[in-house]
């Protein structure tokens, strides 16, 4: 029986990107000591506190079916946090609560994309993108952004860009950690107004800065009305695999949306949202806790490969520090196997997140600082031997 051109279709014919991940996994699965530098999955796991909240919660019968689109406690708290950090009006009504920041994502292309639509996104782009914007039946169409510009969109590679709906950004940046500046988000306004379509804000790492400020476009004049933004716990609290993540945007959209989740997976359990409630009620202590490590990590991974001659892309957020190792001569698909092959550590090669990140490699900081530096040593002896051989 043949399956949905569709579903064939997810990886665009090619790799998905996740190609070194699994065989790291494979690896790690036969017993060898494999250092992973892959996957955003955080080394101190979810804060004890909020594990207790959940159990109690599940514990006291809190897992019945879901409450759509959220419990409203949830949704009048992540509504205040927003509203917080933007000064945009948010109240309930613009929230809701989705099973994690992927499904946000796809139901943001639901709810603005036909199939056959065109959907924008920035190169380099975390590595679903594509195939969830494939997934609604829409056709994901990348713009490139580039190095000297710190990989922050440019008015005119937007303006080249083909007739679309909707255009999905990302700031702060996985795989790159740029931070879009002022400028670079009014510039993606106006195109946005111009074109009269909708722009998707995933901001998920808005927790994780290490320079700079985080500027939600939705602050921006005549945005919050088209404007959809993706939220999670995932990073900011440490909890990946409890899956709450949320949009926020016009009531009107979130409406449809609501439908969606009632056809789909029928929201979040109520014990994992009282959790959610619980993890965002203890404010930035908690948020800063979760985010100290990866601030150190950063600095000391960044002054290593600084100090070793090994390029790196400018960052100033997230969990991750992309290498430039084009002067090799490999890709970083060889490169990364050639890592993982003979020393055992594994990271993500450029390639897995598009064109514009070719030649590179996104490095991880979730192990201990100790091995973490080990592993860097590690690279950075490869990294020479390789520039040795080819002298």
């Amino acid at each position: 029986m043949k399956v949905s051109d569709r579903i064939a279709g997810l990886t665009g014919g090619g790799s998905d990107g996740w190609d070194l991940f699994r065989k790291a996994k494979e690896m790690k699965q036969a017993g060898l000591d494999v250092t992973e530098l892959t996957i955003g999955e955080h080394d101190h796991r979810t804060d004890p506190s909020i594990l207790a909240e959940m159990y109690a919660s599940a514990r006291d019968g809190h897992t019945g079916y879901a409450t759509l689109p959220g419990i409203n406690a949830l949704r009048d708290k992540i509504a205040e946090r927003v509203a917080e950090r933007t000064g945009v009006t948010t109240t309930r009504e613009n929230v809701i609560v989705t099973a994690g920041g992927q499904a946000a994502l796809f139901a943001a292309h639901i709810a603005t994309c036909d199939p056959g639509d065109r959907a924008l996104f920035i190169d380099p782009y975390y590595a679903t993108y594509p195939g969830t914007i494939r997934a609604t039946g829409a056709i994901a169409e990348p713009i490139l952004s580039h190095a000297e510009f710190g990989f922050q969109p440019v008015e005119a590679d937007l303006r080249a860009a083909p007739e679309a709906t909707s255009l999905l950004i990302n700031s702060p940046n996985n795989p790159t950690g740029a931070v879009y500046g002022r400028e670079t988000q009014e510039t993606i306004a106006r195109f946005v107004c111009d074109r009269d379509i909708w722009l998707i804000s995933d901001e998920v790492y808005d927790t994780m800065i290490w320079e700079g400020e985080h500027l939600s476009p939705r602050t921006l004049p005549d945005m919050a009305e088209r404007t959809l933004v993706i939220g999670s716990l995932s990073k900011s609290h440490a909890m990946t695999g409890s899956r709450l993540g949320w949009v926020v945007g016009p009531g009107e959209v979130l409406e449809h949306l609501i439908n969606l989740t009632t056809h789909t997976t029928y929201g979040v359990p109520g014990y994992i949202q009282d959790a959610g409630l619980f993890a965002l009620n203890q404010g930035l202590a908690l948020e800063e806790k979760v985010a100290a490590p990866f601030r150190r990590r950063h600095n000391a991974v960044c002054g290593l490969l600084t100090t070793r001659g090994i390029p790196i892309v400018p960052s100033a957020a997230s969990m991750y520090v992309m290498a430039d190792i084009r002067m090799t001569g490999l890709s970083g698909e060889e490169f990364g196997a050639l890592l993982l092959k003979k020393h055992l550590v594994a990271v993500m090669p450029g390639e897995s997140f598009g064109q514009a990140a070719a030649g590179h490699l996104r490095i991880a900081l979730t192990v201990d600082d100790a091995r973490l530096m080990r592993a860097i040593e590690t690279l950075a002896d490869v990294y020479g031997e390789l520039l040795r051989s080819a002298a």
